[in-house]
Order: structure tokens, then sequence, then C-alpha cells
């Protein structure tokens, strides 16, 4: 998104944070680069629904009026912060995360580029997990205001956010199938393939991974020890069916992986 470039001077636009805390950068956005923001964005399928009409479209381009950068170990927004906004990720890559009763991280989901942040604040207008950026990541930001206001003019849009929804429900379905009866080595086995199938749905290859995250994080999202994870890893690489070098992985037998995860699959 907003890849093209004007002559015109650009103008800033900011959104509104909480009192007390820092802007975060803003990308300047010429009126050309804000017509293509959305229409010219390599990742739109992933984010905006198939078919859209040209005057649908210039509706959409609309929607989107500010880009945000956030540097690795930064937030884009925390629990308990007021919801204003949905955020397309367009490179990067962030984790969702809570605090438990004891203070101790429990990571909820992992989000790349194409992926929708923010729709945990739209039940109580407010968010419930924290969005930690693993890497450099760039995100365009999308008023819930106006995402509204078009969905009840586009109802391919109305029809996109719900499916969005309920992709959510179908992923926290998938983790509790996960946490409640798979062992280790199946656990390590579908996270592995499902980060393989969302590579591919981007254009990427799904046989070499570099994990943003690290074991320890990839532990908590699983539920298990970050022992556990390094001795599975280390057990598949052993078996031949991955190679690990750090957080590069190459997945050399899909079809061993998919026969101990039972073709399970989390997001």
């Amino acid at each position: 998104m907003f890849d093209a470039e004007s002559k015109t001077p650009p103008r800033f636009v900011s959104a509104p944070l909480p009192l007390g805390k820092p802007h975060p950068p803003v990308i300047p956005i010429t009126s050309h680069s804000l017509k293509v923001a959305c229409s010219n964005c390599n990742l739109r399928e992933l984010c905006l629904p198939l078919g859209l009409t040209g005057e649908e479209l210039a509706q959409i381009d609309t929607l989107v009026n500010l880009r945000r950068k956030v540097k690795q170990g930064s937030a884009l927004y925390r629990h308990g912060e007021k919801f204003t906004s949905l955020f397309a990720i367009r490179t990067g890559f962030f984790k969702s995360c809570v605090a438990t009763a004891q203070g101790v991280e429990q990571l909820t989901g992992f989000h790349m580029a194409g992926d929708v942040l923010g729709l945990d604040g739209i039940a109580e207008d407010r968010h419930s997990c924290d969005a930690i950026a693993l890497e450099d990541s760039e995100v365009c930001v999308m008023p819930f205001e106006r995402m509204e206001d078009i969905s009840r003019n586009i109802a391919s849009m109305q029809r996109h956010i719900h499916k969005i929804m309920g992709r959510e429900i179908v992923r926290d379905n998938a983790v509790m199938l996960l946490l409640g009866s798979m062992r280790a080595e199946e656990r390590l086995a579908a996270f592995l393939l499902n980060l393989a199938d969302r590579l591919q749905a981007r254009g990427l290859s799904r046989s070499d991974l570099v994990l943003s995250m690290s074991r320890a994080e990839i532990g908590s999202y699983l539920g298990l020890k970050l022992e556990t994870v390094s001795r599975t890893f280390s057990k598949f690489a052993q078996d031949g069916l991955i190679e690990v070098e750090k957080r590069n992985i190459r997945i050399l037998r899909s079809d061993l992986l998919h026969d101990i995860a039972g073709r399970t699959h989390c997001a």
C-alpha cells in the first residue's frame, strides 16, 4: 500500500492516542498515494473482499488514512487501551498476548503480513490483549467507524469483516484442540504446517521458514516448556523431517509432519 510517490508536498495525517503516550511514526500521505492505497496493494486479496467494482475500490481507498511503523519489541496497542481502529499488517510480524493472574505472558496468536489486528477490541471498545511487534513492522490503520460506514454501502465488505471474525473463532477452536488433546510433537508439527500454509497463501515458499518468534514464545503459544520445544525441534531434525539452523527452518517431509499432526491446523 502507498508505494506510489507524488510531487505534491506531503500532508500528515494523525490519529488520537491515549494521553501521555508518544505519537508513533507517521508516514506522509499524498493525495495520489492515498488514491492507490488499497487498490494497488499486493496484499489486498488477503485484507479485502474479492470482486469489488472500481467505484467500491474508490470508497475503500478512502478508508486508510495512516500508516504506522512499529519497531521490534514495541506495542501496536496494549490491553485496556480504547479501541478505535483495526490494523492491516503491511510488513512484519506480531504476537498477541495476555498476562495471567501471576503476571506471566501467555501468547494467543502470531500474525503476519495480510492479517488484521485489533478485533479483540470490538466487543468492549477496549483492547483485551497486547499486540507486540516481533520485528520492525508497518500497519495500515483502518478507523472502525469508517469501516462500518463503508460496510453499509458495500455488502461484500460487511461479509468480509464477518469472515475475518469467523476465522478468529476457528483459530481459537484450533488452539483449544492443540492445548487440550495433542502431544508435543503433534502441536509443533501442526504449528509448522500452519505457518507454511499461511506463507504459501502470500506467494512465499512453504518449505523455507524464518521464525520471527523465539522458542520460548512458541512454547507459550503451544502450552509447552522451552526445553520441550527445543527437544522436539531436534527430534524432527534427527528424523529428517526438517533442517534447523537457528531460526531458519526448512521443511523436508511435510507429508510426515501431516501424519504426526493428524492434519490439524492452528493459526
